[in-house]
C-alpha cells in the first residue's frame, strides 16, 4: 500500500512538472494576464482521472501554487492584503485546484474519451468563473474599467479561456481515444475500443488541434488592444478571415480523408 502511494506521488510530481513546462509554451500571451498554452491543464486532468478526486485536487493545488510563484509580479499591481489574498485564491489556487475535478466522470461515463472531455469542460469552466470573479472585483479599476466590470471581465477572460479550452478538449478527446489511462500503467487501447489503426486518430487529432489553435490565435488575439489590454469586439474586423476559412476548410478536408482511410483500414483488419 505504501509502495503504491509512493508510485502515485512520483507520477503526480512528473505530471505536474510536465504541466508546468507546457504552460511555458504560450501560443498567445495577453498584456493583462491570461494566455493560450499547449494544453497545460491536461496532465493534471489525467492525474485526477487516473487516481481520483483527492489526488487530483492535491495535484491541481500544487500546480496552482507553482503558477502563482511563476507569476509573483502579478501581486505588485494590488495594494491591500485582502486584494493580494483574493488574487492568490481566485486567479491561482482555486482556479487551478479545480483542474482536479477533471476525473469526476470516470465512474459515470464508460467512454474514456467522452469522460475526459467532460472533465476538461468542468475544469476549464470553473477556472473561467474564478478569473471572471477576480476580474470584476479585484481588478476593477486597475486593468478592468470600474463601469460594466462584469461584462468586461466576461469578455476579457473569454479571449484566452475559450481557445485554451478548445485546445485542451481536443487533447483530451484524442488521448482518451488512443491510450487507456484506467490501467496501472497507461497503455494503448484494445482494438475493440480503438477501431482501426490508432495512428489515424493521432493524425486526425493533430490536424484538428492545429486548425483550432491557428483559428483561436488568429481570432482572439484581435479582440484585445495590444497596448492597453482593452477588450475590443470591433477587433473582429481586423481578423484575416480568408486565412481562417482556408485553414479551417483545409484541416476539415484532411481530417475527412484520414477518417475515410481509417475506416478502410478497419475493414481490411
Amino acid at each position: 500500500m505504501k509502495q503504491n502511494k509512493t508510485k502515485i506521488l512520483v507520477e503526480c510530481a512528473v505530471f505536474i512538472a510536465i504541466a508546468t513546462v507546457l504552460s511555458l509554451f504560450k501560443l498567445l500571451d495577453l498584456p493583462y494576464g491570461g494566455s493560450i498554452t499547449m494544453a497545460s491543464m491536461m496532465p493534471v486532468v489525467l492525474l485526477a482521472y487516473r487516481h481520483g478526486l483527492g489526488w487530483g485536487l492535491m495535484s491541481g493545488l500544487a500546480y496552482g501554487v507553482i503558477q502563482q510563484l511563476m507569476g509573483l509580479n502579478t501581486l505588485s499591481w494590488v495594494t491591500t492584503w485582502q486584494s493580494v489574498l483574493a488574487v492568490i485564491l481566485l486567479d491561482y489556487v482555486v482556479a487551478f485546484a479545480g483542474t482536479g475535478l477533471g476525473g469526476v466522470f470516470r465512474k459515470r461515463v464508460k467512454n474514456q474519451a467522452l469522460a475526459l472531455t467532460l472533465g476538461v469542460s468542468v475544469a476549464c469552466g470553473l477556472r473561467y468563473v474564478c478569473h471572471v470573479i477576480s476580474g470584476c472585483t479585484v481588478w476593477a479599476g486597475l486593468s478592468i474599467p470600474t463601469s460594466a466590470a462584469l461584462i468586461y471581465s466576461l469578455g476579457y477572460n473569454a479571449t484566452y479561456m475559450i481557445p485554451e479550452t478548445i485546445v485542451t478538449l481536443v487533447a483530451a478527446y484524442y488521448l482518451g481515444s488512443v491510450l487507456d489511462f484506467r490501467k496501472q500503467q497507461p497503455a494503448r487501447l484494445e482494438r475493440a475500443q480503438a477501431v482501426g489503426n490508432p495512428i489515424y486518430k493521432w493524425l486526425i487529432g493533430l490536424v484538428l488541434a492545429g486548425g483550432a489553435v491557428f483559428d483561436g490565435v488568429a481570432i482572439f488575439s484581435k479582440l484585445q488592444n495590444a497596448q492597453t489590454g482593452e477588450f475590443m469586439i470591433t477587433g473582429l474586423t481586423q481578423v484575416n478571415w480568408l486565412s481562417v476559412g482556408l485553414v479551417t476548410l483545409g484541416c476539415a478536408a484532411v481530417a475527412a480523408v484520414l477518417m475515410v482511410m481509417k475506416k478502410k483500414n478497419a475493414q481490411k483488419g
